[in-house]
């Protein structure tokens, strides 16, 4: 049985729950393994540092501490995303799934500290962060 196209599913509710949950699974995860663990001998995809030093040169001015949303969510910025993440369709697992992701590193995810992203996007902050030790904190 095939998979519908997305322009014949329009907002199936239980296909939105479906993915509400995967990614808040996610974000519990992760928020466990960042507090249980040092960030620097994370490893969150095979091609971390590949993924470090891509994000690094594309978006060099990005505060992954505290993130503004308009880095993401404008016209401008969604574009330049887009183009990025699409070198790592065949890369990334999962590369345009839907992620929580923190607002502000020094904070648990809320609704007040948490914004929607693809898990690229997801991959490339927390890296950073986890390399910065901006996630260590947390841990203590």
């Amino acid at each position: 049985m095939s998979l519908p196209k997305a322009e014949d599913t329009g907002n199936m509710l239980e296909m939105e729950m479906q993915w509400a949950v995967k990614a808040m699974h996610h974000a519990e995860t992760y928020m466990k393994l960042i507090k249980a663990i040092d960030g620097k001998d994370l490893k969150l995809t095979p091609i971390d540092d590949e993924l470090h030093s891509d994000f690094k040169k594309n978006f060099p001015d990005l505060n992954v501490a505290k993130l503004d949303e308009k880095d993401f969510k404008s016209d401008v910025a969604k574009a330049k995303w887009r183009e990025f993440m699409n070198k790592y369709e065949l890369k990334v697992k999962d590369y345009n799934f839907g992620s929580l992701l923190r607002i502000d590193c020094t904070s648990d995810y809320s609704e007040e500290n948490t914004m929607f992203v693809m898990r690229t996007q997801f991959y490339c902050i927390e890296i950073a962060r986890n390399k910065q030790g901006l996630n260590d904190p947390l841990r203590q």
